[in-house]
C-alpha cells in the first residue's frame, strides 16, 4: 500500500522542498512523545517538536530513559533545508548507560562532503547521492525522519550515513492494529542487525522494535498508543520480519534437508567419555542418529543419501551455550556457525523469546534449539525487565504462566526480594521445573541454595561468598579451604547446585589495559564492524590492574574447586564475544584443571543432564537427535580445536559456517 502525503502542515511544506522558505507565514508544526522500553518494561519517553526557523526545519528531540538506576539523557537538533537535503545533525548525552554521544554533523552540499565533530576531532565523509545524517538508533525521531527522507527520495536501495556506513530500508508488509492499517518495514545499518518499524498514513512514527548500544531490547512506541499489548504485538511482528529478512541473506548456508545423511570415515567422540572411535560412518535418518558402523559400509543404493567424507576429521556433539541472551535473531546464525546447537535463553522479553523459540520450532527462522529461563524479578532500582513479583501471589502467578509458555526454568534476578525466593523455588519444582539464577540484594548464595536454588548464574557469586569483595579496595587473602569456604562448598555439593560460570565475560572484563584482546579471544577480529568498539574494551586502567587480575584469579581458583569437587558445570557465554566466548569458555576450564573431555562434555552432555534432556541431546549416540559439529582437529588433543569447524549439523541439517558468519556481517 502506497503511503499518503503528510497530513498537517508543516510536513507538507518539507515535503515540497521549495515551499520552505515561505513555511514560516503559517502557523505549522509537528511534535509528539514516543514512550521508550528495554526488556519490555516502560523506562523513559522522548519528546520531539519540528518547526520552521529561518527558513530552515529544525527538529528538536529529549530522549531519556533510566537504565537499572542509571539516567541515560540524549539531546538532538537536527536541521534540514527540504525532507531531502539535510543540513546539520548534533547530538549530545548517552546512547546507553556506558556510551558517551557527542558528535556534531554538517552536510556541506556545494562540496559533497560531511564534516563530523568527534571527541574534538574533525572528519570529512563523501556525500553521494542519497546521503543521511543520523547517530545510530537513538533518538527515535530521526529514524522517523530518516524514513521520510527515503520515501521522498524515491526508496533507493541504500542510504550512506557517515560514520556508520549505509543503511537498507525493506517493506515488511502491513500490520493491523486499532483498526488502522501500519506498514512495516525492516532497517538494517543503524545498529547491528536488523530493525522493525511501523509507520501510519501520515509517514508518523508508530513504534520502533530495535537494540541500544548495550545490545538489549529496545522498543519505542508513540505515546497514544502504548500499552503492554501493543508492545507485545509489534514485538512478535518484529521477530517474524527480521527472521524473515535474515532467512534470505543465510540461505545460501543451509543444504537442502536430507532425510538420509552419512558422515563417512570420521573419527567420533561420543561425548559419553568413552575413546575416540576411529574410522567409523554415522548414519542418520530423519533427523536422528540411526546407525554407526565401523566398517564404513555404504548401502547399495545411495539414492536419496547425502554423504558427507569426514576423513581427517572429527565428530563431536553439538555444543550448548547455557546462558545466552538470545536479544536479535541474527544471534541464530551466529550459534550454528560456531557449532552451537542448543541454547538456553537465560532471561529475556516474555513475548520476544516465545516467538522466537516458536518460530524456530516451526521451521520459519534458522538458528538453534531454543530453551527457555523464564526471568522475573522484584521491584527496586535496579529492575529488569517487565515480569516483576512483589507479593507471594505474584511470584506463584508468574511461575505458572511460563510454565505454560513452556519455559522449563524460572531465573531470579538480582532485585527480587528474599522472602519470595523460598515461594518461587517451591511453586516452580512443583511444576516440574527448576530455578536458576543471580543471588538478590540481601541474600547469600548459601542462603540462596538453602533457599531452593537449583543452579547460579555468574562465577562472582561464588567467588563473593568466600571472600568480602570491597568496590575499590585491594581483594583481601583467601583460602578455599577455610572452614567458610568448607562449609559453603559443602552446601552445594549437597543439593547437587549446577554453576552456570560464565568464566570468558569475566576473563574480557577483567583483562589488563595493555593486554589486547585478541590475545587470548582471537574471535574479536571476526566480529561485525558496529560491535567492535563495544566489544573489544581497553581493560582495566593501570590503577585497578593489580585489583582485577587478584578478582580473576580468585574466580578461576573457586570454578577449579568446584570442578575438583564434582560440581556440575555448565558453559555459557552471557553474550561475551559472540559465537566465539564458548569456544574460549572450554579453553579455560582446560587452564582450571578440566581434561579436555570434561572441558568439551561442559558444553554438552552436563548441560543436557541439567535440563533433563539427556535421553535425546547431548552425546552421539543411536537413538538421539542429530546435533552434531564436524571439525578439523583433535580437540581432545588440543581443546582449541573446538574453534576448526567444518559443518554444524543440528538435527540432521548440515550447515556450512562461512555463509552463516558472512550473513550477520562477520568474518568468516
Amino acid at each position: 500500500m502506497q503511503l499518503q502525503p503528510y497530513r498537517f502542515g508543516l510536513a507538507l511544506f518539507l515535503a515540497i522542498g521549495p515551499c520552505l522558505a515561505h513555511a514560516q507565514d503559517k502557523p505549522a508544526g509537528e511534535q509528539g512523545t514516543f514512550t521508550l522500553y528495554k526488556f519490555a518494561r516502560a523506562i523513559g519517553k522522548e519528546t520531539w517538536s519540528i518547526k520552521v526557523e529561518s527558513g530552515k526545519g529544525i527538529l528538536r528531540s529529549d530522549f531519556k530513559f533510566t537504565d537499572r538506576n542509571t539516567p541515560v539523557p540524549l539531546k538532538a537538533t537536527y536541521t534540514f533545508a527540504s525532507i531531502t537535503q539535510p543540513l546539520s545533525l548534533e547530538v549530545d548525552g548517552n546512547s546507553s548507560r556506558f556510551s558517551k554521544l557527542k558528535d556534531n554533523f554538517t552536510f556541506d552540499a556545494q562540496r559533497g562532503k560531511v564534516a563530523l565533530v568527534r571527541d574534538g576531532k574533525t572528519s570529512e565523509y563523501p556525500a553521494g547521492p542519497h546521503t543521511f545524517l543520523i547517530d545510530g538508533y537513538s533518538p527515535v525521531a530521526m529514524q522517523q525522519q530518516l524514513m521520510r527522507y527515503w520515501l521522498a527520495s524515491g526508496k533507493p536501495a541504500s542510504i550512506d550515513v557517515p560514520a556508520l556506513g549505509a543503511v537498507h530500508i525493506e517493506p515488511a508488509g502491513d500490520l493491523a492494529l486499532n483498526a488502522k492499517t501500519l506498514h512495516g518495514y525492516t532497517v538494517s545499518g543503524l545498529v547491528w542487525g536488523s530493525e522493525s518499524l511501523w509507520l501510519d498514513d501520515a509517514q508518523q512514527l508508530v513504534a520502533l522494535v530495535s537494540n541500544d548500544a548495550e545490545f538489549d531490547h529496545f522498543e519505542a512506541v508513540r505515546e497514544e498508543i502504548a500499552s503492554e499489548a501493543s508492545l507485545a504485538v509489534f514485538t512478535r511482528q518484529a521477530v517474524l520480519n527480521n527472521l524473515q529478512a535474515l532467512g534470505k541473506l543465510a540461505a545460501s548456508a543451509k543444504q537442502p534437508v536430507a532425510k538420509k545423511l552419512a558422515i563417512t570415515h570420521v573419527d567420533l567422540i561420543d561425548g559419553t567419555g568413552a575413546a575416540t572411535r576411529r574410522d567409523v560412518t554415522v548414519f542418520v535418518e530423519n533427523g536422528k542418529i540411526a546407525r554407526i558402523d565401523p566398517q564404513n559400509t555404504l548401502p547399495a543404493s545411495t539414492s536419496g543419501l547425502v554423504v558427507i567424507d569426514g576423513r581427517g576429521k572429527f565428530l563431536i556433539p553439538g555444543l550448548w551455550d547455557m546462558h545466552a541472551h538470545y536479544e536479535q535473531v541474527e544471534w541464530g546464525p551466529i550459534y550454528l556457525a560456531a557449532g552451537v546447537t542448543t541454547v538456553r535463553d537465560c532471561g529475556n522479553e516474555f513475548d520476544y523469546i516465545l516467538a522466537v523459540r516458536d518460530a524456530l520450532q516451526s521451521d520459519r527462522g534458522i538458528g538453534p534449539r531454543l530453551l527457555v529461563a523464564g526471568i522475573v524479578d522484584g521491584t527496586g532500582p535496579a529492575t529488569l525487565g517487565a515480569v516483576i513479583a512483589d507479593t507471594p501471589e505474584q511470584a506463584r502467578e508468574v511461575v505458572r504462566r511460563y510454565k505454560k509458555a513452556g519455559a522449563l526454568q524460572i531465573k531470579i534476578y538480582s532485585s527480587m526480594k528474599p522472602a519470595l525466593v523460598p515461594v518461587i523455588t517451591e511453586e516452580a519444582h512443583r511444576l516440574g521445573m527448576t530455578v536458576t539464577g543471580h543471588v538478590p540484594i540481601g541474600m547469600t548464595a548459601s542462603q540462596a541454595v538453602a533457599a531452593g536454588y537449583d543452579g547460579i548464574n555468574h562465577l562472582q557469586y561464588l567467588a563473593s561468598e568466600v571472600v568480602k569483595l570491597e568496590r575499590g579496595k585491594p581483594v583481601p587473602p583467601w583460602d578455599l579451604h577455610s572452614p567458610q569456604a568448607e562449609k559453603f562448598f559443602d552446601l552445594l555439593q549437597h543439593h547437587h547446585t549446577v554453576i552456570d560460570d560464565t568464566v570468558a565475560l569475566y576473563e574480557s572484563q577483567l583483562q589488563a589495559g595493555d593486554t589486547p584482546l585478541r590475545t587470548f579471544e582471537p574471535g574479536i577480529d571476526h566480529v561485525a564492524a558496529p560491535l567492535v568498539a563495544a566489544l573489544d574494551s581497553p581493560g582495566a586502567p593501570p590503577e585497578q590492574a593489580k585489583r582485577m587480575h587478584d578478582v580473576y584469579a580468585l574466580m578461576l581458583a573457586a570454578l577449579s574447586e568446584a570442578h575438583r569437587r564434582g560440581l556440575p558445570i555448565v558453559a555459557g557465554t552471557d553474550q561475551a564475544i559472540p559465537g566465539y566466548s564458548l569456544h574460549r569458555e572450554m579453553e579455560i576450564y582446560v587452564q582450571a584443571g578440566f581434561t579436555p573431555m570434561e572441558a568439551l562434555q561442559a558444553a554438552t552432555i552436563v548441560p543436557a543432564r541439567v535440563m533433563k534432556l539427556d535421553r535425546e541431546l547431548g552425546t552421539v549416540e543411536v537413538g538421539k537427535r542429530a546435533d552434531m559439529v564436524l571439525i578439523d582437529a583433535d580437540p581432545l588433543q588440543d581443546i582449541h580445536n573446538t574453534r576448526r569447524i567444518s559443518k554444524t549439523i543440528s538435527g540432521g541439517s548440515v550447515y556450512d559456517p562461512a555463509p552463516l558468519w558472512r550473513s550477520v556481517d562477520f568474518k568468516p
